[in-house]
């Protein structure tokens, strides 16, 4: 087999031999509901929105319900992928579950949109290290042959609960009240808990040495994070970006990266450490799934909008054309296995990105205004491809690591791919506005008058209520909308085809696989 190698243990740190038995599939359980939580956070509450903002107000700033969130996953990210091979996995775990818990529980008590949105902050601080801890004690737990059955299986919880997580929200905000969107979490992340803390069983071994925390390190990816992700969330929306709030933001993390960059160098155990960059095969697909996250920006942010202001959709049917990627995402990374283990790693990925970046390019060439099986058709091969690409990279790249730097590695390249959407959010909607407002800028004397702002957001809203607008105009607004998104779906394509080259230029042809034991 090129490129893969069997493992029998389950990734005991070096001299510990084999771990403790352990009971997979309740930690699998476990592990399903911890991904569950996080997936259908965001997804639940944005169907909640307009009850939320009846009850408490605060409708300029409801942005920062998800932006918050957001933010707060992104930068804990590698903190809590260094702790977790410092400290282990499950008491990493526990935390991040008890946290996100008591968020949860804080949200449901919110008296205003202030205190909601700081305790949707609290809520992703234990989010972060729910995403990445659960993807490495699966890595964990599982040998290399048998690796791709967990992740399918976590894949899948992610793609149902991004079709159920709207519907979920809905019904409890209609018929009970939103509150309770956050109070369902704590049943199942106690049963999360009490699953991990009975079932989960880790090697001492890791433990053999006093691990020395980097809290200034920690503090520094904080602080570097958030005012980038600040600026990029909040830019050409709250305020221009050329303005003085989007340039201090900016400067201000450059400076921080700056100051990261010389505090992890000295760090005896750097959050962030150098090895990180310096392994081709690491730093290959750290860089080719932060292009993933700038691809992705296009179906899951822009591809709602054409369907609702282009096909006419209503957001029930505008999330169906969606989700059927999400459906063959999964089926897609469940035989990934078959194809990475006779061809390799890279190979498999490259594939899978070549595909995609085909498929994103061929968005474009839908007709005007289509039927709606026609995007739907799209989405649903693009998750295919996909599938073969971001699994064998994430599967290969925590291979090639020793149980001490698995949880860095997985929060790295996970880290990446968040750090990759928000940056696409913010430059593929430069994009869009640029297009809509050249095309509104052309618009016919006849029908300009009859045209809202030419922001996306203005012609969404506009295009909502089309009895308002004459039919000239309804029909003009709704093809700059398809130019628009047809320019994000090319800039998508782009950013396909520089993750196909980063694999193909910097990783190495056979991912160097751990043989049995070795570094374990």
């Amino acid at each position: 087999m090129s490129g893969t190698a069997g493992r029998t243990s389950h990734g005991a740190p070096p001299g510990t031999g084999s771990p403790p038995a352990v009971r997979r599939g309740p930690v699998a359980t476990a592990l399903m509901l911890g991904m569950a939580l996080a997936a259908l956070d965001s997804t639940v509450v944005s169907t909640a929105v307009p009850q939320i903002v009846g009850d408490l107000g605060g409708f300029a700033v409801f942005s920062w319900l998800f932006s918050g969130y957001l933010l707060a996953v992104t930068v804990t990210l590698p903190v809590y992928g260094k702790l977790s091979d410092c400290f282990g996995r499950k008491p990493v775990l526990i935390c991040g579950v008890a946290l996100f818990l008591v968020g949860s529980l804080l949200c449901a008590t919110a008296w205003d949109m202030a205190s909601l949105i700081a305790f949707r902050v609290v809520q992703g601080l234990g989010g972060g290290a729910l995403q990445g801890t659960v993807q490495t004690v699966a890595a964990d737990l599982y040998p290399l042959k048998e690796r791709p059955k967990i992740q399918s299986k976590l894949s899948s919880v992610w793609a149902v609960s991004s079709v159920a997580g709207p519907a979920i929200g809905g019904i409890l905000a209609a018929y009970a009240h939103w509150r309770w969107i956050f109070l369902i979490n704590l049943p199942v992340g106690l049963l999360a808990l009490w699953l991990i803390g009975r079932y989960l069983r880790e090697p001492e071994g890791h433990r053999s040495r006093r691990p020395r925390i980097d809290w200034a390190g920690a503090l520094a990816v904080f602080a570097c994070g958030g005012l980038l992700l600040t600026a990029l969330v909040q830019g050409g929306t709250a305020w221009p970006w050329l303005s003085a709030p989007s340039l201090g933001l900016l400067g201000a993390s450059a400076l921080c990266a700056a100051a990261t960059v010389v505090i992890e160098r000295r760090a005896a155990e750097p959050i962030i450490p150098g090895w990180v960059w310096r392994r081709r095969t690491i730093a290959a697909v750290n860089l080719a799934l932060g292009a993933l996250g700038l691809a992705m920006v296009a179906p899951t942010v822009f591809l709602p909008t054409y369907a609702q202001s282009v096909l006419g959709l209503g957001p029930t049917a505008a999330g169906f054309v969606l989700s059927t990627m999400t459906l063959s995402w999964p089926l897609s990374a469940m035989v990934s296995n078959r194809v990475y283990n006779r061809i390799g790693f890279r190979s498999t990925a490259l594939i899978g990105i070549g595909l995609a970046t085909l498929i994103l390019l061929s968005f474009p060439l839908l007709p005007f205004p289509g039927a709606p099986w026609q995007p739907a058709l799209t989405m649903l091969l693009l998750g295919a491809a996909l599938g073969l690409f971001q699994l064998p990279l994430i599967v290969g790249v925590q291979s090639t690591v020793r149980w001490a730097e698995r949880g860095t590695t997985t929060a790295s390249v996970l880290f990446n791919r968040q750090l990759g959407q928000s940056i696409g959010a913010a430059l593929f909607g430069a994009v869009a506005n640029s297009a809509l407002a050249a095309r509104l800028a052309d618009a016919p004397d006849s029908i300009r008058a009859d045209l809202p702002g030419r922001h996306l957001d203005s012609v969404s809203r506009a295009l909502e209520h089309p009895g308002a607008l004459t039919e000239a105009a309804a029909d003009y607004l709704r093809r700059a909308v398809d130019t628009a998104v047809d320019h994000v779906y090319v800039g998508a394509a782009s950013a396909a085809a520089l993750a196909f080259l980063t694999l193909l230029v910097l990783a190495p042809r056979r991912f160097p696989v751990l043989q049995d034991g070795d570094g374990d």
